[in-house]
């Protein structure tokens, strides 16, 4: 299915029937991160829309502005074209600041968040050897795969492969790169600034083995923190908990859903 906005066409897939949870895939990345989690979801009473954001998957590659905030425009607009209620909004990685963002602009839009490997705020800024491992990524498609490929820590899906091909085959077309570079120096500032503004229910969920953290445990707390959240620390997950613990993280939409497909799962630390 395909979202019209002024500025390009969005894709998404829409499936299941029941409280409204909304996916994001993180930077680099496409919907089908999400494959193995939405028939948990929908099979537990769900409704599961997932979402390709601008310059990704099979959404428009170019557009002006890949920012958080642009995004979080985008992920609004489908809101208000789904219509269906607010929506519990799961986004991993770079777009966990466009969620927050939405949570924080307009909360009558939004039932709760669960951000995975979340970077919602302004990280301080990495040595000259980073810089330029993060300049070569954004530049070269074998080293985002790569990259990509060695941010699964603990287990890889049985389709792995052909996912991969997938990914790499959506990367190579015109554009793809350049939106990765441009959301690699996206601005969070005005997301993080939002965060004491949001006052729905917030999940965080970190694999203890997310590379792309100097410390997991403390960055999730102190995002749930300043989200008055709760955080589920998964042992051995790298930065895709979803895609590598689809079972774990079904459970912890559950754990904030109010619907018919909520669950009495505690949120904890839970092991590999």
């Amino acid at each position: 299915m395909r979202l019209q906005t002024p500025l390009g066409s969005l894709a998404y897939d829409d499936t299941g029937s029941g409280p409204l949870v909304v996916c994001l895939p993180g930077i680099g990345d496409n919907r089908q991160s999400y494959r193995h989690l939405t028939p948990l979801l929908t099979a537990a009473g769900h409704r599961v829309v997932t979402l390709d954001p601008r310059g990704q998957g099979e959404s428009d590659a170019v557009w002006p502005d890949y920012s958080p905030d642009a995004t979080a425009d985008d992920v609004l607009a489908l809101l208000r074209h789904l219509d269906a209620g607010p929506a519990l909004l799961l986004a991993n990685s770079y777009t966990a600041a466009s969620a927050v963002r939405v949570a924080a602009v307009a909360p009558e839009a939004v039932s709760g968040l669960v951000l995975t490997g979340p970077f919602v705020r302004v990280m301080p800024r990495p040595n000259a050897f980073l810089r330029l491992a993060v300049a070569a990524v954004g530049r070269f498609r074998p080293l985002w795969m790569a990259y990509w490929a060695s941010s699964f820590k603990a287990r890889r899906p049985a389709d792995f492969a052909a996912a991969r091909r997938r990914l790499a085959a959506q990367m190579a077309e015109p554009g793809r790169m350049a939106a990765l570079r441009a959301q690699f120096s996206g601005d969070k500032s005005a997301c993080e600034a939002l965060l004491g503004d949001v006052h729905v229910p917030a999940l965080v969920v970190m694999g203890t083995k997310d590379a792309d953290f100097p410390d997991p445990a403390a960055e999730a707390q102190l995002i749930a923190d300043r989200l008055h959240g709760t955080v589920m620390m998964i042992e051995g997950g790298g930065h895709y908990p979803h895609a590598e613990f689809p079972e774990r993280t079904a459970a912890a939409v559950r754990s904030l859903s109010t619907g018919p497909g909520a669950g009495g799962d505690g949120v904890t630390k839970l092991a590999g």
